[in-house]
């Protein structure tokens, strides 16, 4: 366990007094804790969380409506009067400087002022009308994380359509897994992209894309290696510029209407399509960046994601405070490991987020930002996707900045959002995540369900007791959830989060409370993979092993290593076939074209029994359990245990 009674980092007097959590403390005016007073006064604090940040709408006299007697927990309603835009709040800044900044890792910086990027939106609001495009329609982007990627969302959510975006490091199907169950009616793409000094054409499998995407209307190509638009599709800047004589401004909607499609790991099968909702994600963003983060109007905030991560959604909506996002594409290492800290102190970037896993990379290298970089600006340094060890917290406050906040924060694609995350009023403790977000009823269970508040350090599930405004609608397809939408939750998506611990939330992670009231993710509670903090599901990569002739069966599961997790793919070959080199590079590779090059095992090993249950379906998650030292769960279900100690055992795994 980490060590949690060093504080490595204390607010200052001022520094606390000039937060604006601080500010919103004042509104409350409540002499007990703020955190309490917000999840035992949900109508009143989101009310006021609207008000205090500052969004644009119509707020209507309800802020919560209760879930009733007996209905599960989701069904919940959160400013059912209001009507809101999510361009209107992103776009609400004036002015011709930058609301938009974007770097590639060959050097190539471009902008967007905030009247650009408002003309450049109501200009595509305009040319998606005249496609047909209506409010409900889906537009899909395959689009690295650009200029470019916001104007298209933007420009959806102008006229109520649901914004979907993926990375076009994917393979033609995963994108396919994707988009095709949403159906697109347009379909935004790239030609390329240049990644740790490689170049990809991405050409070739959009062909491949627009022949499974039957609804697809139209085909925009943005051009970034330059290559010829393919027949049939449009150029991007005409496609622009086919909106810009009949301007159209943004339209308020629901809060509740659709936003975002964003999709799960498909640890059991293709991904699942997570319909998000505009209000309620764009005010939990809000709250997340004021409040916890203490971003500040003209701030310049850079994180490093694509847009296949839904920190790509959470970075854009800084655009909602009056803050600079600043988009980096392309390898962070390139041409040197200290690459994004040279953007903090060319581009004056007052928050930096990025991966746990990047932070143990730079700290594996005994790189020494301090001494080789100014880093004035940075006030903030947020970090999530996987658990952030109590080295990583070492080496940010003596190789990067001592002064700085260090803000660990975890959430999920799920929410499109955090349970737990940074408060600048509070002391950052080596290991530990800061405390619960307000408003969310965040608590670790044991599995009598009983809360382990009062045990700290005692690891058990992770749940939210109440509801909060970023639940997702649903499912896409799943029973009801289409478009319009409908009030009651689909059958999957209540087993997915509710049916599991007795109606409350199941994030999926394993945590433990603190003394001090902060939290520890000890890592997933299921069988979804997290290498990088990248989540993975099982179910894309058995799809493609198993159709190679010399693979018998497989499972895959996550191995905790090295401060990280890593893919461990076993295979059961046929019996002529055996474990050579080749057979290792051609499966990974399979795997890499078909997925994604995050899906590729760092490990494959041989084996001659896979475990099982009693009805003969293969178990990862017990065997997970075992490899990383955890007590194995109902292994009276499970047919043959003994497997299970047999590769716990395997020397290949302990290398």
């Amino acid at each position: 366990m980490p060590d949690v009674a060093k504080a490595l980092w204390t607010p200052t007097g001022e520094s606390i007094d000039n937060s604006r959590m601080n500010r919103f403390a004042q509104l409350v005016n409540e002499s007990g804790d703020l955190y309490t007073w917000s999840i035992n006064r949900p109508e009143q604090f989101w009310s006021l969380v609207w008000d205090a940040c500052g969004v644009a709408g119509h707020k209507g006299e309800r802020s919560f409506v209760p879930a009733q007697p007996g209905a599960p927990m989701s069904t919940a309603q959160f400013f059912p009067d209001a009507r809101i835009s999510v361009v209107e709040n992103m776009l609400a800044t004036t002015g011709s400087h930058d609301a938009l900044v974007a770097i590639d890792e060959m050097g190539n910086r471009r902008t967007r002022s905030w009247d650009e990027l408002r003309e450049r939106v109501a200009s595509i609001a305009s040319a998606l009308q005249n496609l047909g495009v209506v409010a409900g329609d889906r537009v899909a982007a395959w689009l690295p994380n650009s200029i470019e990627a916001i104007e298209v969302m933007l420009g959806a959510a102008s006229i109520g359509a649901v914004f979907s975006s993926s990375s076009p490091d994917f393979g033609a199907n995963g994108v396919l897994d994707r988009f095709g169950q949403i159906e697109p009616k347009v379909l935004f793409a790239v030609d390329g992209y240049v990644y740790n000094g490689k170049q990809f054409d991405c050409l070739d499998r959009l062909a491949e894309i627009c022949k499974g995407l039957p609804t697809v209307v139209a085909t925009v190509v943005v051009s970034n290696i330059g290559a010829i638009v393919p027949e049939g599709a449009v150029a991007y800047n005409d496609f622009v510029a086919s909106g810009s004589n009949t301007p159209v401004s943004p339209q308020r909607f629901s809060f509740d209407h659709p936003w975002y499609v964003l999709y799960s790991s498909g640890t059991t099968g293709i991904p699942k399509c997570i319909v998000h909702r505009t209000g309620g994600v764009l005010l939990q963003h809000m709250k997340e960046h004021q409040l916890h983060c203490n971003i500040q109007p003209a701030d310049r905030v850079m994180y490093f994601t694509t847009t296949g991560w839904m920190m790509w959604n959470w970075l854009v909506s800084v655009l909602a405070t009056g803050a600079t996002a600043v988009l980096f594409d392309g390898a962070p290492t390139a041409p040197t490991m200290s690459r994004l800290f040279d953007i903090v102190d060319d581009e004056k970037i007052t928050l930096l987020g990025v991966s746990a896993k990047f932070i143990d990379s730079l700290r594996k290298a005994d790189l020494r930002p301090k001494d080789t970089h100014a880093l004035n600006s940075l006030r903030t340094i947020c970090s999530t996707g996987s658990p952030l060890a109590p080295e990583g917290f070492d080496w940010v406050y003596q190789s990067v900045k001592s002064d700085v906040h260090l803000a660990s924060i975890s959430g999920g694609t799920d929410l499109c959002g955090c349970f737990v995350g940074g408060d600048p009023m509070k002391p950052v403790y080596r290991g530990e995540i800061q405390g619960p977000m307000l408003g969310m009823a965040v608590d670790v269970v044991d599995e009598q369900l009983r809360s382990l508040h009062d045990s700290p350090l005692t690891p058990g599930e992770l749940v939210c007791r109440q509801p909060f405004p970023s639940m997702p609608i649903g499912f896409w397809n799943d029973g009801n959830v289409g478009f319009p939408i409908q009030s009651q939750p689909g059958p999957k998506f209540l087993s997915a989060y509710f049916e599991r611990l007795n109606g409350m939330w199941a994030q999926g992670d394993f945590a433990s409370w603190t003394a001090h009231g902060g939290m520890i993710i000890h890592g997933r509670s299921d069988t979804t993979l997290n290498p990088g903090g990248v989540r993975i599901g099982t179910a894309e990569i058995y799809r493609v092993v198993e159709q190679h002739a010399d693979v018998v069966e497989s499972l895959v599961f996550g191995q905790d290593w090295e401060n990280d997790v890593r893919i461990v793919l076993l295979v059961r070959l046929a019996d002529n076939a055996s474990l050579s080199g080749e057979l290792v590079a051609d499966l990974k590779q399979r795997i890499r074209v078909a997925c994604t090059p995050r899906h590729v095992p760092a490990l494959v090993v041989q084996v001659h029994d896979l475990p099982r249950t009693r009805s003969n379906k293969l178990v990862e998650l017990a065997l997970a359990d075992a490899v990383n030292g955890r007590p194995v769960r109902n292994s009276e279900a499970i047919a043959n245990p003994e497997c299970i100690s047999v590769i716990a055992a395997m020397d290949e795994l302990r290398r």
